[in-house]
């Protein structure tokens, strides 16, 4: 019988792993900052493998969607293999469904098409995965454990200790990402993205990875399009991805990526005004299409983005904040 943990020694593993975090300050910020801080939980919470990145839910008929991502011990195309099949994993959506509690799962088996065979493959008979809100982005930020079929389950005090650490590592890399980004003149939000010079996305806002995603159907939102990479060597500049008008900016050793002519923080555009208008007076996605000749897509993401825009979370804090903006 495997002796119970002992409570004194876990609080001060915790302890060293947010002395080892919150001491890593004067490292640069980038994909090692992260995989190194994953490599450091191995002392608090042993894993044999592990992946982190930004994630948006599903919507309706979209399904779930890794945007960006970093790990340690998995293969190259991990990330894509699992966007092909995310509307199937009941794990991670039960994960992106309850925003700051651990999940945990073991065993190969799942009902959904393709998850069982993915799972053998990268050997992710036990995992362990905290979701959590990455403020400004409209995305989630998500980091999972994984050890294969030969090791024990993550365990109750596991599951305590990476919850704690889970958190504080999200905090810390969003602040992190916040600082170089005010050299920039523009808050974190859901129009810009910060890029290693490599083009490796670190920080993806929402509005601007569909933007692109748009213009390049097959973009996975990992690494800026090479197209748009070939020109960071000569920013600050202004510049067109098809029809889509972006900036770059030097942000400290990172390149910041700017969804261009975009509305002031607050501000909303004409047709987004219109739609969310017409919703907060009770109109159905259906109704403000066919009203303003859209799509109920576009109408969703018009009125997305607007609740990011106002800072609002329903539909009588939208209606509030047009009647007095």
């Amino acid at each position: 019988m495997t002796a119970p943990p002992d409570p004194s020694e876990g609080v001060a593993r915790l302890s060293r792993s947010l002395h080892a975090l919150y001491g890593s300050e004067a490292e640069p910020i980038g994909l090692g900052w992260m995989d190194k801080r994953l490599r450091e939980l191995r002392a608090l919470v042993d894993h044999e493998r592990a992946w982190w990145g930004e994630c948006s839910a599903a919507e309706g008929a979209d399904p779930p969607l890794n945007w960006l991502h970093g790990s340690v011990g998995l293969a190259a195309g991990f990330a894509e293999e699992w966007n092909a099949i995310s509307a199937a994993d009941e794990f991670a959506g039960a994960s992106m469904g309850e925003l700051g509690k651990v999940c945990r799962s073991s065993g190969h088996e799942s009902p959904g098409a393709g998850i069982e065979a993915f799972s053998r493959r990268h050997d992710l008979f036990h995992a362990m995965a905290i979701t959590l809100e990455l403020p400004g982005s409209g995305l989630m930020f998500f980091v999972s454990l994984y050890r294969g079929e030969r090791a024990q389950a993550f365990s109750d005090f596991d599951a305590l200790l990476f919850g704690e650490y889970g958190a504080h590592l999200a905090r810390c890399w969003h602040s992190r990402l916040r600082q170089r980004l005010r050299s920039t003149q523009a808050a974190a939000s859901d129009t810009l993205a910060l890029c290693e010079p490599s083009g490796q996305v670190l920080y993806l806002g929402r509005t601007l990875a569909e933007a692109i995603r748009r213009t390049l159907v097959d973009w996975q939102g990992t690494t800026m399009p090479a197209p748009l990479v070939a020109r960071f060597g000569e920013r600050p500049l202004s510049l067109r991805l098809g029809k889509l008008p972006l900036a770059l900016a030097t942000c400290g050793e990172l390149v910041a990526v700017t969804l261009a002519g975009r509305a002031a923080p607050g501000e909303l555009t004409p047709r987004e005004r219109a739609a969310a208008l017409l919703y907060a007076e009770g109109h159905s996605y259906k109704a403000i299409a066919a009203r303003l000749g859209l799509s109920p897509a576009t109408v969703r993401t018009y009125l997305r983005d607007a609740y990011l825009q106002l800072g609002v979370r329903n539909k009588v804090e939208l209606g509030a904040r047009l009647s007095n903006g």
